[in-house]
């Protein structure tokens, strides 16, 4: 996982700029022997803003950039200088990242729309001058406000891929051939189980120039939801699908129970997963007769549910499951900004390889010095110097 240039999660350190101090200085200039207080105001601190770009699918621009810092506001000066602002910092993410707290897990904001800004940390307000103090009663203020200070806070960047529709199964479901064969997506197809190590994207064309977007992760087992094979780490791209594709082979020993299995796995994870629009895919009926269709349907499916019959290989009930799907996407209760949810992360789910904070070369430097060196080492170095 660690070459995949799919990055779904990073913790950053952001910190936003301290205000500049204002300023206590008094006018002099020749034949103005009183001239009073004429202190600028400090320059406010840089802002760490959180910007949307359309044009990013990943976070890997922020995967060895973990530090994002603005600038400091400037002092204030005489003659009622104002000092300068500090630069704003602007994260470019893609469409679809959600905010966390590193330190306690709760969620903070999102970013759903391309150009869409969020003040993640404000930055400081520069403090007042003398100028602003001065009154008939207090002529000459020897005083100013200092700058607010920065604010500092680990965040958690994590992508959830916007789609229409998710593929939900267990390995070699066939979830990778149904989006080659209906898309121009291109996934990784093999005859062995977590051949899908990443999420894919697939953009479906539908009855002329309509299409609607569909996502493929990684194959879930039982157990997913408390961190078993892969689907805990993808499970979260989708909580904004809004049509939940489950794809379940027709040689399964028990079709409604894998289907329990997967739908209990997602009730696990978030419970409001239950609430999207669900479809049933029997997949890889092309081993299958009418016969033996007739007496799937009469026994082994989950009841309240639309079931479709397909084939990825000789395109048997493709056309009647995007039929299906379309109706589906389209009704007003599955619509995506409806359906939207964010539970604040846990334990379970982060991602421990990338949740390990890189530290920064000096405080590294310092962490090399602070290291209890044995004697050894200094009698070796400085044996000549005594």
């Amino acid at each position: 996982m660690a070459s995949s240039n799919f990055i779904d999660y990073v913790k950053i350190l952001c910190r936003s700029g301290k205000g500049g101090a204002g300023s206590a200085h008094f006018h002099r200039a020749k034949y103005v022997p009183k001239g009073g207080p004429d202190g600028g105001n400090g320059g406010r601190g840089g802002h760490i803003i959180l910007r949307g770009n359309r044009n990013l699918w990943t976070l890997l621009h922020l995967k060895y950039q973990r530090h994002v810092f603005a600038t400091n506001g400037q002092a204030g000066g005489d003659c009622r200088s104002f000092g300068k602002d500090g630069e704003d910092k602007v994260i470019e993410v893609p469409c679809g990242t959600a905010v966390y707290d590193a330190e306690t897990g709760k969620f903070l904001c999102e970013v759903n729309d391309d150009g869409q800004e969020i003040k993640l940390l404000r930055g400081g307000r520069g403090g007042l001058g003398n100028w602003n103090f001065k009154s008939a009663t207090n002529q000459t203020p020897r005083y100013a406000q200092p700058g607010e200070p920065a604010i500092e806070k680990q965040v958690i960047l994590e992508l959830k891929l916007l789609a229409d529709v998710g593929l939900v199964g267990f390995p070699n479901a066939g979830k990778s051939t149904l989006l080659s064969s209906i898309s121009a997506a291109k996934p990784k197809i093999a005859d062995y189980p977590f051949t899908t190590l990443e999420p894919n994207l697939g953009i479906v064309s539908y009855r002329g120039s309509q299409s609607f977007v569909m996502a493929d992760i990684p194959g879930i087992i039982e157990g997913a939801s408390e961190g078993k094979g892969l689907g805990l780490r993808f499970l979260r791209h989708i909580e904004r699908n809004a049509v939940l594709l489950f794809m379940i082979p027709a040689d399964a020993d028990d079709i409604k129970k894998e289907y329990e299995v997967l739908l209990n796995e997602l009730e696990k994870f978030n419970p409001d997963l239950v609430d999207k629009g669900r479809v049933l895919a029997i997949t890889k009926c092309d081993m299958l007769d009418e016969e033996l269709m007739q007496e799937i349907r009469e026994s082994q499916l989950p009841e309240g549910l639309p079931v479709v019959f397909i084939s990825s290989v000789t395109g048997q009930g493709i056309t009647e499951l995007k039929d299906v799907l379309w109706r589906t996407i389209n009704d007003e209760d599955n619509r995506i900004p409806c359906r939207i949810t964010h539970k604040d992360l846990d334990v379970r789910h982060r991602v421990p390889e990338e949740d390990e904070f890189v530290v920064g070369e000096d405080d590294q430097e310092q962490e090399d010095w602070d290291v209890e060196w044995p004697e050894e080492y200094w009698e070796e170095d400085f044996k000549d110097e005594d």
